[in-house]
């Protein structure tokens, strides 16, 4: 291959697809539009804000939902407007990023923390936020297991200040993790987050290509509307990256561009995983057999050797319900014998998470290669 000639060949591609464009901004996941697809999730979002706003009573919710379905962007959405019409504060943290109750109490004061304790921090965010605060604590299941009673949220919900919680999480089990003393106090309105449906998708892109495209094809919409919705968990991330590369590459097939966006959008997701999901993807991975026992059998094995104590078979399987909610498997009913399990099926390429796990692990081809001859439950 000739790097220039390819490099002239793609730039002028590019160039060409990029005359379409208005606004780039429109294709970032961090985009807020003015008004996001409205969905009936939002009212008791709404109704719990402006019962806190009339109180000064929490309504502590737990926002439950697979990844692409809103959960965030509307979070992030009534942040920018609700404080012009109400006398709510809101605060957001990323506990992907600030993954313990110090680091997220440090974020929130945002000063010097040298030397400062838990409960000096305490101290500091209860002079900087003094009225009623909206604390939205986004991706909270991946909190650190050094945190394993979320200290935070007992802060919250114990502190008698006028502080409301919003937890958003990926994991329908993420209720279940709490210890029975923050449960209680805490006491959170759950509320689903259902996936999008096809003409959901379908008003997203649209309002993506009308705010950032001087002209685009409804045809190619609704095509990808009905792939993302087919072949992830109605992910709008993958529709709105599959919208990009067609655009960039006008000639390009849609499903090419579908498929490029899905496994950037897999790559991403496996890549973030904790140490014992990857474990658990990696083990279904390599293991011939795909139901749930022996690929438990063969994730104990891996973590063993890595020095890690493996989950529970509870623990395990509620981690693959997780798994699920972010669409990188699925779990078949199978009949066994008399009785009805489940298979473990990835929805991906199983190449991505050989990568990723030699990487995370140090192990080279060889010890791929070594794992897998040693499956005793293949």
């Amino acid at each position: 291959m000739d790097v220039s000639a390819y490099w002239r060949r793609q730039k002028e591609q590019y160039q060409h697809g990029s005359k379409l464009v208005k606004n780039f901004a429109v294709f970032d996941y961090g985009f807020i539009p003015d008004q996001p697809v409205v969905r009936d999730e939002c009212k008791p979002i709404l109704n719990a804000l402006a019962r806190f706003e009339l109180s000064a009573i929490p309504n502590n919710l737990a926002v439950i939902g697979s990844r692409g379905s809103g959960k965030t962007l509307m979070l992030k959405h009534l942040q920018q407007v609700l404080p012009r019409q109400t006398d709510l504060t809101f605060a957001h943290v990323n506990c992907r990023h600030q993954n313990t109750s110090f680091k997220i109490l440090a974020d929130l004061v945002d000063g010097e923390i040298a030397g400062a304790s838990l409960v000096d921090l305490y101290e500091r965010f209860m002079l900087k936020y003094s009225g009623k605060t909206v604390v939205v604590l986004d991706e909270i299941d991946l909190m650190s297991a050094k945190d394993k009673h979320r200290e935070i949220l007992y802060f919250l919900s114990r502190c008698g200040k006028p502080y409301m919680a919003v937890l958003l999480s990926n994991s329908a089990h993420l209720l279940k993790q709490l210890d029975a003393a923050t449960m209680s106090s805490l006491q959170p309105e759950v509320i689903h987050f259902c996936n999008y449906n096809a003409d959901q998708i379908r008003q997203i892109l649209e309002d993506r290509a009308k705010r950032g495209l001087h002209r685009f094809d409804p045809g190619i919409l609704a095509e990808i509307a009905a792939l993302t919705t087919r072949k992830t968990n109605a992910d709008a991330r993958v529709a709105i990256k599959t919208l990009f590369y067609s655009v960039c590459e006008p000639n390009r097939e849609v499903a090419a561009c579908f498929e490029q966006a899905r496994r950037d959008i897999v790559v991403d997701m496996v890549n973030d995983l904790s140490d014992p999901n990857l474990m658990i993807l990696w083990a279904a991975a390599i293991c011939k057999v795909d139901l749930p026992k022996e690929i438990y059998q063969r994730y104990s094995r891996i973590s063993q050797a890595a020095g890690d104590k493996p989950f529970s078979y509870t623990h395990f399987y509620a981690n693959l319900s997780y798994l699920q909610s972010n669409g990188l498997i699925a779990l078949m009913s199978t009949k066994v014998d008399r009785a009805y399990t489940n298979r473990v099926i990835l929805t991906f390429d199983p190449s991505i998470v050989e990568t990723i796990w030699q990487i995370r692990s140090g192990e080279g081809v060889g010890g791929v290669e070594f794992a897998r001859g040693h499956d005793a439950s293949a």
